[in-house]
């Protein structure tokens, strides 16, 4: 028995009690530090002039434990036993969320300002040290939820997380490696009981003709944009599944970051495009599956963030990729192969984090919709049927 198999039970029982997202986080040992992670206590969980109130919950079996949540006194510290192997919880919230109305009963007219759906709630990204991911940690922590930043670049994770603060925790992460996802999850259910929003946008460029391009490179890009994608549906999915037992009416989001390189081919650039066209056929394939966890799977496919590290690193952006590549015609300077690409925008400029933090505002927001794929790209690529 481990922590990724009762935490996720647990949260989603002070879900589904609460009608707000939560932080369960599990006691340490007798010689185990405390975690650093501020909570505000849940009001109404602690008994009348207590310091604090303790419940408890024992069952033989796991698949007890549902029912057996369902019925059971909830409180701010939660000592649950499953088959005589004992796990302690302190719950408590990151923030001051306010319920939202949702499903059919909502008005239309009390649909939430965007960025107050991700209030209070626990979300990861990956690849959220640098770039893209970076601005969409930046974004929900400031909208109010907790994120946790997963990036196989440790240091830069944790240097990020140091400057936005306590509502914020680093983890070092490989996400084309399954030992090191499946740790990644243990790790959220250890530390704040599950999670409500699971972002997938760590990724990778390696532009090439496919008469010229090896194959580690080839490889290398199917697995960080393509096979990572699957690994963290499936381990961080099953976190999100496992609430829903306990948590029957909460609804949570996968949200792929793919690219508009997923929805149209790219010239010198087919490991890329091709590792993002299956992006989208796994985020259909799973968003028809996962459905019934109360799970929607979406994507969004960005046009081109030209001032992040990916496009204007001086050493491997692909301004410089493309330009000894020779992907833009008669190009003999990085500022050409800049000013091509903003030229083929209609609103004449790359995307922005803003860009991409208003949809993911608004696939959260929509409950009504799964499996889409997204396009925040300026009008450069535009949807037909």
């Amino acid at each position: 028995m481990d922590v990724v198999d009762i935490a996720p039970l647990v949260r989603g029982a002070y879900l589904e009690r609460l009608g707000v997202p939560v932080v369960l986080r599990q006691l340490p040992g007798a010689d185990e530090p405390e975690p650093e992670l501020a909570v505000i206590p849940v009001e109404g969980l602690r008994a009348p002039g207590a310091d604090w109130a303790m419940a408890m919950v024992e069952v033989e079996v796991l698949d007890q434990l549902p029912a057996a949540l369902a019925v059971a006194q909830l409180a701010e510290k939660l000592l649950v036993t499953v088959g005589g192997e004992t796990f302690g919880f302190a719950v408590g919230t990151v923030g001051a969320p306010t319920p939202l109305p949702h499903g059919k009963d909502a008005a239309a007219s009390a649909a939430a300002a965007r960025a107050r759906v991700v209030e209070g709630k626990v979300a990861v990204v990956t690849g959220g040290a640098q770039g893209f991911g970076a601005e969409i940690v930046r974004g929900l922590v400031s909208s109010g939820a907790f994120v946790y930043i997963a990036d196989l670049n440790g240091d830069g994770a944790a240097a990020l997380a140091a400057e936005l603060g306590p509502q914020t925790a680093p983890i070092t992460v490989n996400v084309a490696d399954e030992g090191s996802v499946r740790a990644m999850a243990e790790t959220i259910a250890a530390t704040t009981g599950g999670l409500d929003l699971v972002v997938s946008n760590a990724g990778i460029v390696r532009a090439g003709s496919v008469l010229e391009q090896d194959l580690a490179a080839f490889q290398l890009t199917t697995d960080i944009n393509y096979t990572a994608f699957f690994l963290i549906a499936k381990h961080l999915g099953g976190l999100l599944a496992a609430q829903r037992r306990t948590a029957p009416a909460w609804t949570t989001d996968i949200i792929q970051i793919n690219s508009k390189s997923g929805l149209v081919g790219s010239n010198k650039n087919g490991a890329y495009a091709g590792s993002k066209f299956g992006g989208i056929g796994l985020v259909q394939s799973f968003a028809l599956e996962l459905v019934e966890h109360g799970i929607k799977v979406n994507a969004i496919c960005p046009g081109n963030f030209y001032d992040g590290p990916l496009w204007s690193d001086p050493d491997r952006g692909l301004f410089v990729q493309y330009l000894r590549s020779g992907k833009v015609p008669g190009a003999t300077t990085v500022d050409e192969v800049r000013a091509f690409y903003e030229a083929k925008v209609p609103l004449r400029r790359g995307t922005y984090g803003s860009d991409v933090m208003r949809a993911i505002y608004y696939i959260v927001e929509q409950e009504y919709e799964t499996g889409q794929a997204i396009p925040v790209t300026g009008g450069q690529v535009m949807l037909s049927s």
